[in-house]
């Protein structure tokens, strides 16, 4: 029950106080035993309840999905296995599967897009799940999404031929691995948000991204907010939030 129809019931006698309180109080939440799913959270924040699928069984991840299915709730599982995605296509047949960037999602119907889009630049084709994450997450989230890869400081001319689709973009994220320089190198360039994403893509020193992570966090350019290593959804999050303002 919608909780209009809760205390319309209540209003006219037909629910007693404490069944609708009961009801009321446990408005949003879906309990699973081993998950409680915020069903109100795309109301709340804009973002819908997400299944990170590492940690969890497969099972699991199929009963999460197939409950958020049954609520009419949009499915987005990041981190998830091939293995996942097949058992979860035999209860939604018609989930996607993005090889590159172990996400599952499923739409329930197309919605309009936001007004701008966003870019994703990548500073090498290692980099590229964690930009795909991104780029699926962004997509799920109703925004154009336009792709700029393997254009790292190693090769700079790469990215000045690509600088119109990156500066006419109202949100930019970056993903870089290595010494994660591209982030600094896009801040000095654009006058909007830039989004740095350092990867754990790199030799010995670069400390599995904590040397990406540090330069990204260090930049001198103005207008660059970071997110944690290989977290290439919250970059989305985030810059989808940017441009639904």
């Amino acid at each position: 029950m919608k909780i209009k129809d809760i205390l319309n019931l209540y209003k006219d006698g037909k629910l007693d106080l404490d069944l609708a309180v009961k009801e009321l109080s446990g408005k949003g939440i879906e309990e699973m035993g081993f998950a409680a799913l915020d069903t109100d959270r795309l109301k709340r924040t804009g973002i819908p309840e997400v299944i990170y699928a590492a940690g969890k069984t497969v099972d699991q991840v199929v009963k999460i999905a197939e409950r958020l299915h049954q609520k009419g709730i949009d499915i987005l599982a990041t981190k998830a296995t091939e293995e996942m995605y097949e058992f979860v296509r035999s209860v939604i047949p018609h989930a996607s599967y993005n090889k590159l960037a172990k996400t599952i999602t499923y739409k329930h119907k197309e919605e309009p897009l936001n007004k701008g889009y966003i870019t994703i630049v990548a500073a090498g084709t290692s980099d590229m799940p964690v930009a795909e994450e991104a780029a699926e997450t962004a997509r799920f989230l109703n925004n154009r999404v336009e792709t700029v890869y393997d254009v790292g400081v190693a090769g700079i001319h790469r990215l000045f031929n690509k600088l119109k689709v990156i500066q006419e973009a109202r949100v930019i994220i970056v993903v870089a691995g290595m010494e994660g320089a591209l982030a600094s190198v896009v801040g000095g360039l654009v006058s909007k948000p830039v989004i740095g994403v350092p990867t754990s893509v790199g030799y010995g020193a670069s400390f599995n991204g904590i040397s990406a992570l540090l330069t990204m966090l260090n930049s001198c350019a103005s207008g660059i907010s970071v997110v944690n290593i290989d977290n290439g959804f919250g970059a989305a999050c985030q810059a989808s939030l940017i441009n639904q303002l």
